[in-house]
């Protein structure tokens, strides 16, 4: 495999301290052996691959799933459990700039539909997530960023159909959220959820309508004639149709079509130990909100029912044991400065992980140039727990020839443009880390 970051990357340090891999007990599954047949082949069994199998199974097809690890392996399993707006970090001025304002308006449509998409999945197959938090809400951490939320709440309401709460500085500490901060903002669109439990519920479910899973089953070749044929260390699976669906975790080589076209990035999560009420009255912070702040190195945290805190941010241009470190250090000493109370309270588990960004900030869902019948979804910018899960359903109508059901729209439809420097990208976003560190961002 081709990738972008170095083989540790792809290792099992960087999650080995993952929490969420802690709360459940994993469901053995096959190893892929022999010759393979099936309609649909799906590499990657994170939530846009197990809800694109889902969905074809529904709809009759004979499907397999390959990943390459165990499922959830990725950013699926790594990731802070905000299901939540977003998909794109491209504002309204770029997106209606390049789309269109029509185009914007639909995208904002489908960001609320994916929402729903992930809540009538965990409602109707009955997946035990841990879901909290009534919407997500936004931490001003300047005094102009608050200043700003009249005119966010006015956006919000058109562009989603719903009214936000504001609180003033003042409001705060009665609600829960006493900290640095100068105001509050919370979108009543959204929830948090454990991912794991998600991601296991879904392939349950997969599961349950026919579609054989295979976990330690990489795909190192696709070779492309009148059928797909792709080859695993023990397996030839032939298929007529084929998805993929690896994100962050590709390959630039499978297909060389994804060379340069999305960009890895990590983030890095933190969970404490849980903790005792007299500690979580001591700093204040006792809501179940799911919040963020409005910085270039976004900070995403949430006190689960457990009493643990999860917080969460970008982390480091490198990847190495040092690097693993480092990053465990920074993340801490942010958490530190922000709720300072709980300085002394242990986070056992600190991991990191890979989201993928693109070249536009846009995701996308559909065709594989060159590639007939090959189909792929990738580059939600770190909100991916809806808009993958609904990438996955958009592909189990488009593999199968069908207009989709669901809005699709402009935006989602538009191929991703390739970054510079090829498997170098990276360097393409030092420059912007470099300034945002001297901004204090």
């Amino acid at each position: 495999m081709t990738r972008v970051f170095p083989a540790h990357t792809y290792g099992p340090r960087p999650r080995e301290k993952c929490y969420w891999a802690t709360t459940t007990e994993a469901v053995p599954r096959d190893t892929a052996k022999g010759t393979i047949k099936a309609d649909v082949a799906i590499i990657g069994a994170g939530f846009t691959g197990l809800s694109a199998a889902l969905h074809l199974a529904q709809d009759g097809a004979d499907v397999v799933v390959l990943e390459a690890e165990h499922i959830g392996w990725g950013a699926s399993g790594r990731n802070g459990g905000f299901c939540c707006l977003g998909g794109s970090a491209a504002s309204d001025q770029i997106l209606a700039g390049f789309y269109g304002e029509a185009a914007r308006q639909d995208f904002r449509k489908i960001e609320i539909e994916a929402v729903n998409l992930a809540t009538s999945l965990i409602k109707d197959h009955d997946i035990p997530a841990d879901v909290h938090s009534k919407g997500e809400t936004l931490m001003a951490h300047t005094q102009k960023a608050f200043d700003g939320f009249e005119k966010l709440a006015g956006k919000v309401e058109d562009d989603f159909g719903v009214t936000p709460t504001i609180l003033a500085r003042s409001a705060l500490a009665q609600n829960g959220m006493d900290g640095p901060f100068f105001g509050a903002i919370t979108t009543p669109i959204g929830f948090a959820l454990n991912p794991v439990k998600y991601a296991g519920g879904l392939a349950r479910a997969t599961s349950l309508a026919g579609v054989r899973i295979f976990e330690n089953s990489p795909v190192n070749h696709i070779e492309q004639s009148a059928d797909y044929t792709l080859s695993t260390p023990e397996a030839q699976v032939t298929c007529k149709r084929l998805i993929i669906a690896t994100n962050g975790y590709s390959s630039d080589n499978l297909p060389p079509w994804m060379r340069a076209r999305y960009l890895p990035t990590q983030s890095n999560v933190l969970v404490t130990r849980e903790m005792s009420e007299d500690e979580i009255a001591t700093q204040g912070w006792s809501t179940n909100q799911m919040c963020y702040d409005d910085r270039y190195f976004l900070h995403y945290f949430r006190l689960m029912p457990n009493r643990r805190m999860l917080f969460g941010m970008r982390g480091g241009l490198f990847s190495a044991n040092w690097a693993d470190r480092r990053m465990h250090h920074n993340i801490r000493k942010h958490f530190e400065r922000m709720f300072p109370a709980w300085a002394h309270v242990e986070t056992p588990h600190s991991w990191n992980g890979l989201l993928s960004i693109s070249r536009d900030l846009t995701p996308y869902a559909g065709p594989i140039p060159e590639m007939p019948g090959a189909f792929t979804a990738l580059s939600f910018h770190g909100n991916g727990v809806a808009m993958g899960t609904y990438a996955g359903a958009l592909l189990a109508d488009l593999v199968q020839g069908k207009t989709p059901s669901r809005p699709y729209g402009t935006i989602l439809s538009t191929p991703p443009k390739k970054f510079p420097l090829g498997r170098f990208r990276r360097a393409c976003i030092w420059p912007v880390y470099a300034a945002a560190v001297l901004s204090g961002s």
